[in-house]
């Protein structure tokens, strides 16, 4: 039991060694009770109240993690989260949100965010998805290389570029959004639980997150196809989870 215990704590250091996040909080108190936990973590912090502030320091600095409140004086977090995602930024962006406040959380996700956190927290789930986002991170950089290119039906998609097209006309999607696309077509026909998802391109499999990977996929195929409810690329496997529709003619070029 000691020794899990030494090992899980051994593990945790490594996954946060190096790293630095950029917390953008207003309220003092929380922002150097996150700094304080993170420190244990291994991980470097810097603290910022306002959004201008965050947007120019996410801008010209390299950060591992944006942990980005949303209330913000200057511009709010949805709005430095919209700018640097628009600016090609992809550096993980863990979104702290009121927990009344289910449409802030919601355009979070749409505008580039990967994840996000209730206020109050527990400073335990806090460090847990934390450690979920650096996972997952060292999971994408370990991963055997995906294709370079990969066209299914009217589908393009550019892993090297991180560009996708539809018809020939490019579309935008959010890191995210993209991460999970290239992983479901690399792999046309698997059936994929939403655990498994959550596990492999999100880099946790907390139960109850599962919703994370439904509003993922909605938005995705709304962005794919203008009849989203009849989906041709990301199709649902009822009972089980979801796969990339394999009855499409393909190509994949390394």
């Amino acid at each position: 039991m000691l020794q899990a215990k030494v090992q899980g704590v051994s593990e945790s250091l490594e996954q946060g060694a190096g790293k630095r996040v950029l917390i953008v909080e207003d309220e003092p108190d929380i922002a150097e009770l996150l700094s304080l936990h993170l420190s244990d973590l291994g991980v470097s912090c810097k603290q910022v109240g306002n959004g201008l502030q965050a947007l120019q320091l996410a801008q010209a600095e390299h950060w591992d993690l944006l942990m980005l409140d949303i209330r913000l004086p200057g511009i709010d977090g949805l709005e430095v989260c919209r700018r640097l995602r628009s600016a090609g930024a992809t550096v993980p962006i863990l979104l702290l949100t009121a927990k009344s406040a289910e449409l802030d959380r919601v355009l979070g996700l749409e505008v580039g965010a990967d994840d996000y956190v209730t206020k109050p927290f527990s400073v335990m789930e806090v460090m847990a998805r934390v450690r979920a986002i650096f996972r997952r991170v060292a999971l994408d950089q370990g991963r055997a290389a995906e294709p370079a290119e990969m066209t299914v039906g009217n589908l393009h998609i550019c892993t090297t570029r991180r560009q996708v097209q539809v018809g020939g006309q490019t579309i935008e999607l959010t890191p995210r959004e993209f991460d999970l696309l290239a992983f479901f077509a690399a792999s046309p026909g698997t059936v994929y639980r939403r655990a498994q998802l959550l596990d492999q391109v999100w880099g946790y499999g907390h139960d109850g997150y599962e919703h994370t990977v439904n509003s993922h996929i909605n938005r995705l195929r709304r962005k794919l196809q203008q009849n989203s409810a009849d989906p041709d690329y990301i199709v649902t496997v009822w009972g089980v989870g979801y796969k990339f529709n394999d009855n499409l003619e393909s190509e994949y070029v390394a």
